[in-house]
């Protein structure tokens, strides 16, 4: 792999601020190639672009990454073929799929140039997403992928240290001090760069409780902590969605 391919890598970066300023048509299919060839399991993704709305961060081009069975069962029924695998599996070789996919657009992206931002929320707007752009059943938008000129240059997030990722030949058994000095370098991280301030990212308690916290000392490991701590404890939900695009994984 050349230098080149890893400094792209190890500089990426979250843009929230583009340039108006359009990306050529040609850039766009470069970046799709690029995507296409990522590793697959059964190509079950498709993308949908948008360059008219409201594009978040004001960038020029909104691409919505989505887990796609229902080619899969078109191919298979030109094969005389009936689908019977089971909707969970599907799911998450589906996911595997449009991940890859997203995750080589980015690179390409970046790789010339362009800032790109990941937008988790399809799992939640998906009721939207599926109506606004008339998917059929069987299609599930995953992710959605800003991309444009930076306006910004922020540095590189924080990240785990290389001992908290990588484990030789077997899980260990994690230590409060192991735990710890990871906390550490995340939340000294992000203190350093003062993210949440800036982005004034705060979550609130849900239960009303006196915030001890200020940007002072607010960062990455209370701020996940919230998130996973006090949103989403009910499944249905997000069961629901699942089953509204096609996907039942109760069967």
């Amino acid at each position: 792999m050349s230098e080149e391919v890893i400094d792209t890598l190890m500089g990426h970066k979250s843009i929230r601020e583009y340039k108006d300023k359009d990306i050529s048509d040609e850039k766009i299919e470069k970046i799709v190639k690029a995507g296409r060839q990522a590793p697959f399991v059964s190509q079950m993704y498709s993308v949908i672009m948008e360059k008219d709305g409201d594009i978040p961060f004001g960038a020029p081009v909104l691409f919505t990454i989505c887990v796609d069975i229902h080619k899969l069962e078109k191919m298979m029924e030109e094969r005389d073929w009936d689908l019977i695998t089971n909707g969970l599996t599907l799911l998450l070789f589906g996911i595997q799929d449009a991940a890859y996919m997203a995750q080589n657009m980015v690179v390409a992206a970046e790789s010339m140039g362009l800032g790109t931002c990941y937008l988790g929320s399809p799992i939640w707007t998906a009721r939207r997403l599926k109506e606004k752009y008339e998917l059929p059943d069987k299609v599930m938008p995953l992710v959605q992928l800003v991309i444009g000129h930076p306006a910004e240059n922020p540095p590189t997030r924080p990240r785990y240290p290389l001992d908290h990722v990588l484990f030789k030949e077997k899980y260990p058994e994690l230590s409060d001090e192991d735990i710890e000095k990871a906390m550490d370098e995340m939340d000294e991280g992000y203190l350093e760069q003062d993210y949440y301030r800036k982005l004034d990212a705060m979550i609130s308690l849900i239960d009303d409780e006196e915030d001890e916290f200020t940007y002072e000392d607010y960062s990455w490991t209370e701020h996940i902590s919230r998130k996973w701590g006090q949103w989403y404890e009910d499944i249905d939900r997000q069961i629901d969605i699942l089953e509204e695009c096609g996907f039942d994984i109760r069967e």
